[in-house]
């Protein structure tokens, strides 16, 4: 018969958890109670033995916490790891120290924590350093001279790996190369004229110097804000310059004023050879229609003699006429003069017909004009 069959009469039989069978099904408590004492003293706690029930609920807590520490802790360090990047950001990743290639672009990302370490610097930003110094020209004078250094970060691996401190470098080689550059060159070029020149200059050479250092520095732009000598001499200097300033605003004037003046002469000197062309034209013109003129009056002259003699005489005498007020006459026959007032003539003329009343000078004329044409003909003969 089993052990544990009903009416059996072997009282000395035990189950297997040393219950008599008369006590009924094996204790679950008293399994689970060991289950705990074991797990207690693998954890360093100490067995309860057949305590009572708070230590097993004391254990049941404590694992339930040292859990949720654990599954916290793997959060919080998943979430340290998530980052985001402006547009302006560019970044590198050390993965155990070693430099991973890929640049992080803007956005979000994920690294693990710990294993990963992310550095990351603003590319778009333009910076700037400032630089005053005192140095000697190239002529032994000694110019205080006030820059700034414009720049970005065109490489950011370079920019935060290469270099322990690439702004110090940046220094430095604005330093040496301003030094370079103004000991090259005369104290009055710095001052005045040269100095935008000394700017490109100095940026042209400290670009050099950051791409041989690997530094990941772009240099923009170098501005000159101040160039002048010490401040014990100052004032002379500004007397020097001051008249070269003014040297040059006279030289101004007068190139202003001999391009004012150059172009009206030479203007007025082609204004008076055109006139002197016109007249020349008009002389010659003249000359050739006189001659015309002449050679047709030959011809009707060889034609016409008589009539064209007295024709030529009486044109002659008309136009003498009308530009002359009084007329002495020679009367034929007589040893006295003919005096004709022309100009009281023709004012008593115009008297009258203002008048109303009429004065014929016709009978006088006419016989003026006959001894005139009489004269005419006896010297002819």
């Amino acid at each position: 018969m089993a052990w544990n069959e009903p009416g059996g009469n072997n009282q000395g039989d035990k189950d297997p958890w040393g219950n008599k069978n008369d006590q009924g099904p094996p204790d679950l408590d008293e399994a689970f109670k060991k289950l705990q004492n074991n797990l207690s003293q693998m954890f360093g706690g100490k067995g309860g033995g057949s305590g009572g029930s708070g230590g097993g609920s004391s254990l049941k807590m404590n694992s339930g916490m040292i859990g949720g520490l654990i599954i916290l802790a793997i959060v919080g360090w998943a979430l340290s790891g998530v980052y985001t990047l402006d547009e302006k950001e560019r970044g590198v990743v050390l993965r155990l120290g070693k430099v991973n290639d890929e640049i992080l672009l803007p956005g979000l990302h994920w690294n693990p924590p710990i294993v990963d370490q992310v550095m990351f610097e603003s590319v778009t930003d333009v910076k700037s350093i400032q630089h005053n110094s005192e140095m000697l020209t190239e002529d032994e004078n000694i110019v205080k001279v006030n820059m700034q250094v414009q720049y970005v970060v065109s490489d950011v691996k370079e920019y935060l790996l290469r270099v322990s401190n690439p702004v110090q470098s940046l220094y430095q080689s604005t330093e040496s190369a301003l030094r370079h550059e103004v000991g090259s060159a005369l104290m009055n070029d710095v001052l005045t004229s040269g100095r935008a020149e000394l700017g490109i200059k100095v940026k042209e050479r400290i670009q050099t110097y950051m791409n041989r250092y690997t530094t990941g520095i772009e240099v923009t732009q170098v501005v000159i804000d101040e160039t002048a000598p010490p401040d014990a001499v100052r004032a002379a200097f500004d007397d020097v310059i001051k008249a070269r300033e003014d040297e040059v605003r006279e030289k101004n004037e007068a190139t202003a004023y001999a391009n004012q003046v150059v172009p009206e002469a030479r203007g007025e000197a082609q204004r008076l050879v055109e006139q002197a062309l016109g007249y020349k034209e008009r002389v010659i013109a003249r000359a050739r229609g006189e001659a015309a003129r002449f050679n047709a009056l030959y011809a009707e002259y060889e034609l016409a003699p008589e009539v064209t003699r007295e024709r030529l005489y009486l044109d002659t005498m008309e136009a003498v006429m009308s530009n002359s007020t009084k007329v002495m006459v020679d009367v034929e026959g007589g040893n006295n003069l003919l005096y004709l007032p022309l100009d009281k003539l023709i004012n008593q003329t115009q008297n009258n017909s203002n008048s109303g009343y009429s004065t014929s000078v016709v009978p006088n004329t006419q016989s003026t004009n006959d001894n005139n044409r009489r004269s005419a003909n006896r010297r002819d003969r």
